[in-house]
């Protein structure tokens, strides 16, 4: 079985909707229409596919639980690792299967450290991390930050906001 099967861009995609879960209709004038497809319900996935079961759960469950409800439902080692680092990132919230596009600037920002937590590197240069991010991510940042010089790595930051310059050693 092809893991391509387990993701809406490819082999497993509901061919109604293309994987997008939702059909568009064009009303004329510019105007379109967005409801969910009726051929896969919103799943995003073919009918075979969801016929395929993870402790009773389809790819389209799992990907509708949360970081913090998938930390309890996954046992496996490496998924474990980086759903702890999204969950120490303030992440918990968010699930699986949400579209990055609906991300906002500070969540993105605390995805791509907590990717980088999950599988640690020795030499960061990070620029203007602070961008677009509200005062409350900014110390979820520093957090981030810190995490990664504990673990022995150094971390460049190249950055114009006081608290994270006042951090810094």
């Amino acid at each position: 079985m092809s893991a391509a099967l387990f993701s809406s861009n490819s082999a497993g995609a509901c061919p109604a909707c293309s994987g997008l879960g939702v059909t568009v209709t064009e009303l004329g004038r510019g105007d379109t229409l967005e409801s969910t497809c009726e051929e896969c319900d919103g799943s995003r996935f073919r009918s075979e596919v969801l016929a395929h079961r993870l402790r009773g759960r389809s790819i389209a469950d799992v990907l509708a639980l949360s970081v913090a409800e998938a930390c309890q439902f996954f046992t496996e080692r490496p998924i474990r690792a980086v759903l702890a680092s999204l969950e120490g990132a303030g992440l918990g919230y968010l699930a699986l299967g949400q579209p990055l596009s609906t991300l906002s600037g500070g969540e993105r920002q605390r995805l791509k450290l907590a990717v980088e937590l999950a599988s640690p590197s020795d030499f960061y240069v990070v620029d203007e991390p602070t961008a677009g991010l509200h005062r409350q991510d900014v110390g979820r940042l520093l957090g981030l930050l810190d995490q990664l010089v504990a673990k022995g790595s150094t971390v460049v930051v190249v950055e114009h906001d006081l608290d994270v310059i006042a951090q810094a050693d």
